[in-house]
Parts: structure tokens; C-alpha cells; sequence
């Protein structure tokens, strides 16, 4: 008899013979969403407080030969503010059509906009089509780059000892509020949206979001529980979590307890139907292998042909790996909101 020692070993057994109680079940599409929405916000835990005044502070206003870039700050709740880069396209009329963008695991937002974190007069070569906010204005877009609880300029620095891995004490202590760090990242994109309001220059009808990694799995969170994003592109995050989090290490900030109960990625993702969505993925990725990947999209597929939003979704695969891919990414999603 072999003797089971590993923790995966049970779990991976657990994981076997659970049935997702609110998977979609080839029934209508909205009843169904309905019911999980309701409990994917239980689980996320997207903090229930009362949202402050939005005062908005800028910090700086730059020309970049795109656009207008400016560093802005507004609060997102009690002793928590939010960082942020909006980026006007020149050339473009308002109202401006926008594109919310997050980095992942990275240094930060400065990442957005090619600048150096610790000089953002300073351009630098970014690596990966990962200038999310220029790629924006590069497509006629405006962009509103939040920097994320617990990356770049928002990372810990208070606590007198700091895990080595950014988000860790985070991740943990928001566990123990009832929330999660994803939900408390999704409670930043709708302020960016309640900010993106007070404007009156911003296309509200065609505010998207997106991001990559990290970024990617606040998009396809944020795409499920708020109702005022209209498009969405998660960049290297969806994948079945049998074939990604549950299978190899992954950071704590991409977990949500006890959502295998309930549902799989497809199922989750498939609370934005039938509004415009581009997955990207690489091809080589190693954290959310492909294979994964298209086991995903095509049980999410299925939502979207039984919502009559088959010509809604697309699936563009990158060369590469773990990064963003600009070009078939952003072709495909304005291929999908102009027709």
C-alpha cells in the first residue's frame, strides 16, 4: 500500500470528486449568472464600505508624443489611495473610449507608460508589450493605469517585518478581514471607474479593462463582478485552475477560498457574457499552460453561443510566453467592437 504524504496528493483527490455546484449547466444564461455573481462577490469578498470623496490630487502632467500623461492620486478608502497614470490620446475627440490597465508581478504601473520607476521623466525599452497605457493611445484609446494593492509604489512598507514575496502579508491579512487581496484590487478598478465619471470627458459606454498576469486576474474578476466594464482582454491568467493554481506554486493573490466549490475559471469568466472579451495567452506559458488554456475557452465558448454572443469572444495566442501580445490582442478586440 503506498502511503500518501503530500498535501497535492489529497487535495488533488478532493479536487477529483468535487462537483461545482453552480457551474453553468448548459441552462439560460442569465438566471444562472445571477446565482453565481451572488456568491463569486461572497467569496471575492470586494470590500462593503462607505467610498470616500473623490478628491482628486494631480502630481504631475507631461507631453509624450502619443498624448497627455498625469500622475493622479484619489482615495480608494479609508487610509488606502490609490496611483494612478491617465493617458489622453492626441488626435482623438472626447468623449475618449478607455482602457483601465493593471501590470502583474512587475515593478509597477511605471511599467504602463515606459518610464522608470525611480525617474518617470526617463524612458526605458519595456519588454513584452507590457506598456499597457501607451499600447492604449497607440489604438486611439485612453488609458487609466492603477498601480495595485501591493505592487510598484503601493507595495508594503509599514510593517516592521515584510515577507520577501510582495503580496504575502496582504494576501494573509486580508484573509483574516474577510477579504481577499483580488477583491480588494477589484474595489480599486471600480473607484477608478467612479473617477473616470466625475470627468465628463470619458466614453462611459466603452470603458474596458486589462492586464497580464496578476493584472490579468484582477481583468477577468473585476469583468465579473462590475457591471459598469463594457470590454475586457485578461492577458496570461485564464486557464481551469486544475491546470494553473492547482497545479503548480502560484502567489497567494490569485487564490479565492473555497471557489472550486462553486465553480471553474470558465464559469467565472463567463459572468461577462455577452459583453466583448479577448483572452490572450502565450503559447509557452508555463504558468497557465495552453493546454489549459483552450480547455477553458472552450467551455466558455459555450456560455457565450448560448448567450448569442458567440462573435463576442476570441482567443488570441501569442508565439511566446508568459507575456502580453499587443498586436493580436488589440486586433482582435477592436475587430470585435467595431462590427
Amino acid at each position: 500500500m503506498p502511503l500518501y504524504l503530500s498535501p497535492s496528493q489529497n487535495h488533488q483527490y478532493l479536487m477529483d470528486n468535487m462537483q461545482h455546484s453552480l457551474a453553468y449547466d448548459d441552462g439560460p444564461v442569465k438566471p444562472w449568472q445571477n446565482k453565481l455573481r451572488r456568491k463569486l462577490k461572497e467569496l471575492v469578498g470586494v470590500p462593503d464600505v462607505e467610498r470616500p470623496a473623490m478628491k482628486v490630487r494631480s502630481l504631475w502632467k507631461q507631453e509624450h508624443e502619443l498624448g497627455t500623461i498625469e500622475k493622479i492620486a484619489f482615495p480608494a478608502e479609508e487610509r488606502s489611495d490609490i496611483l494612478a497614470y491617465l493617458c489622453i490620446p492626441y488626435n482623438v475627440q472626447p468623449p475618449y473610449p478607455t482602457m483601465i490597465c493593471l501590470q502583474g508581478h512587475s515593478t509597477g504601473m511605471h511599467v504602463s507608460i515606459a518610464r522608470k520607476l525611480e525617474d518617470e521623466t526617463e524612458s526605458y525599452q519595456v519588454e513584452g508589450d507590457r506598456d499597457f497605457g501607451l499600447g492604449a493611445m497607440r489604438h486611439g484609446f485612453a488609458a487609466l493605469c492603477i498601480e495595485q494593492r501591493s505592487f510598484g509604489e503601493r507595495k508594503e512598507k509599514k510593517q516592521e517585518k515584510i515577507s520577501s514575496h510582495g503580496c504575502h502579508d496582504a494576501v494573509m491579512q486580508a484573509l483574516m478581514l474577510g477579504r481577499t487581496l483580488v477583491g480588494e484590487r477589484v474595489f480599486d478598478v471600480d473607484r477608478g471607474i467612479d473617477y473616470l465619471e466625475t470627468r465628463g470627458d470619458i466614453d462611459l459606454k466603452r470603458v474596458g479593462v486589462m492586464g497580464n498576469s496578476g493584472g490579468g486576474t484582477a481583468t477577468i474578476y473585476s469583468a465579473a463582478l462590475l457591471n459598469r466594464i463594457q470590454f475586457a482582454m485578461p492577458s496570461c491568467a485564464f486557464c481551469t485552475y486544475r491546470d494553473s493554481i492547482m497545479s503548480i506554486y502560484h502567489c497567494g493573490d490569485n487564490y479565492i477560498p473555497g471557489i472550486l466549490q462553486y465553480a471553474e475559471a470558465a464559469d467565472v469568466m463567463g459572468l461577462f457574457a455577452p459583453k466583448p472579451l479577448v483572452v490572450v495567452a502565450g503559447k509557452t506559458d508555463a504558468i497557465f499552460p495552453i493546454k489549459g488554456v483552450r480547455k477553458a475557452f472552450g467551455e466558455l465558448k459555450k456560455i457565450y453561443e448560448t448567450a448569442d454572443a458567440g462573435d463576442k469572444l476570441a482567443l488570441a495566442i501569442g508565439s511566446e510566453g508568459h507575456r502580453f501580445y499587443e498586436d493580436i490582442g488589440w486586433n482582435a478586440l477592436l475587430k470585435i467592437l467595431n462590427n
